[in-house]
Order: C-alpha cells, then sequence, then structure tokens
C-alpha cells in the first residue's frame, strides 16, 4: 500500500503569521528520504494555505510524485496542466468548510475535465464516496482511478473510542457502533466494485494512526492520502518519524 503525504498544514502555519516560513517545499526532501511514495497539496480557490508558488515549487523540484487536489475551476486546472504533476484528483470544494466534507458529485462537467487532464498526459482521480452509483458514473468518466472518502468512518471511529459525543461531531446516529460497522463494510464492498470495473481504489478523510490499520485490511485499496494527523504527530516527533511511524503501520 502507497502513502501519499498531505502537506497543506505546513502552509497553514505559514498563513496563520502571513510570513514565509514555514516553506512547504523543504517537506519533500523529508517526506521521500522517510520512505513515503507521493506528496500530495490541496490548491484551493481561496488559497487559504497552499499557493500557486508552493505548487510550482515543488512539481519543479521533482523529488517524488507529485498528486494536486483540485476544485474544477477552469483557471486552476489549467495552470495545474500547464505544470504536469503526476497526477490531479479532482474533489469538491465549499468556501465556508474547514476541510472536505464529503465526496464530488460527478458530472457531465466532471467527465469533460478528466478528459481534459488526461489528454495532457496527466493521471487523474476522483475523490468520492463510497457508493456504486458514483463509482459507475467515475469508470464511465474514464479516470484512472477514485478516492474513497473516509470522513465518516474516521468520525464514527472517534466517537467509539473518544470522549467525543454525536453532539460533537453533529451526526443524527442512534446507534454509532452499528453504523460504523455497516459503513466499514461499505468502503469494502465499494473497494472491491471499483476494482472489478478497473478502477484503481484509493482513500483517505480523517485518517489517523489508531484508526487506519481497519483501511489498511483492504487489499484492494493500494493508496492511502494522509495530512492532518502526520503534520500534527509531527510537531511532538518531527516530520521524518510521524511518516515512518504510519508507514509502519500500512506497509506491514
Amino acid at each position: 500500500m502507497r502513502l501519499g503525504v498531505n502537506i497543506d498544514h505546513i502552509a497553514t502555519l505559514r498563513e496563520a503569521r502571513k510570513i514565509n516560513y514555514p516553506d512547504p517545499l523543504e517537506a519533500i526532501f523529508i517526506v521521500k528520504n522517510a520512505g513515503a511514495d507521493q506528496i500530495t497539496l490541496h490548491l484551493r480557490e481561496d488559497r487559504r494555505h497552499i499557493n500557486d508558488d508552493d505548487v510550482r515549487k515543488i512539481i519543479e523540484s521533482h523529488q517524488i510524485k507529485i498528486n494536486i487536489e483540485s476544485s474544477t475551476n477552469k483557471q486552476i486546472i489549467d495552470y495545474l496542466i500547464s505544470l504536469k504533476p503526476h497526477s490531479i484528483t479532482l474533489v469538491p470544494e465549499n468556501r465556508m468548510e474547514v476541510t472536505t466534507e464529503g465526496g464530488l458529485k460527478i458530472t457531465d462537467n466532471i467527465k469533460e475535465v478528466v478528459k481534459k487532464i488526461k489528454d495532457s498526459g496527466i493521471k487523474t482521480s476522483l475523490f468520492i464516496d463510497a457508493c456504486d452509483d458514483e463509482i459507475q458514473k467515475a469508470k464511465e468518466c474514464n479516470t484512472d482511478a477514485i478516492e474513497l472518502h473516509t470522513g465518516l468512518f474516521s468520525n464514527l471511529y472517534l466517537i467509539l473510542n473518544t470522549n467525543l459525543n454525536l453532539t460533537c461531531n453533529k451526526l443524527d446516529i442512534k446507534n454509532p457502533l452499528q453504523k460504523y460497522q455497516e459503513i466499514l463494510k461499505n468502503i469494502n464492498d465499494c473497494a472491491k466494485f471499483a476494482k472489478n470495473l478497473g478502477l484503481e481504489v484509493y482513500a483517505g478523510h480523517g485518517l489517523n494512526y489508531q484508526n487506519v490499520g481497519e483501511i489498511v485490511k483492504i487489499d484492494e485499496i493500494t493508496e492511502l492520502n494522509i495530512g492532518h494527523s502526520i503534520i500534527a504527530r509531527a510537531v511532538f516527533c518531527g516530520l521524518e518519524n510521524a511518516i515512518k511511524e504510519m508507514l509502519a503501520l500500512i506497509k506491514k
């Protein structure tokens, strides 16, 4: 199983003071040396953390595969295509959200954007909910891969294993254990369905050192993109150690 390290939150720390450090560019050498497989960045429309220069400098350094998450915004897509990253993952985007809250709803416009990216020789992935209908639509878009949104799985894990409650997570769920089991089974089933359609299957969102083990058990999932938990862990043990700790969990 491959690990993509999302380094957006290094830029979040920089933007908290609106200065020039920490520089996300420095992270790519640490990520590579720690043994991870790719860097993931999200170039948001509001540029709240990663900016255009970050993406350009990191892609130009080319020490490791670079995966860029993006909305279908034409200006951003055209800019990314000009830089030629290894892959582009299309994601939904809401200006008011703290983090991506759900999967992409696939439309004809998504299909056109996928074609445009692939025609430029760049690999594509669609960040979607674990849903057979969306997976089928993804296949019809001719995307190379899908990334299953694991946010609800991660929230339910927290509810069951910490003191966070349903009110904190704004989830109206009467039996969280039953729901957790249903969600995990659905991720398993959808991963198998997508693999049988010929799609590569990735997963990400909310995964951390405690819950990732259940996702690792799903053989059809070949790549995880993890950011916040790794960067948060790095505050205490350093980025290289934080990555190595995650790799030890997912590459058993």
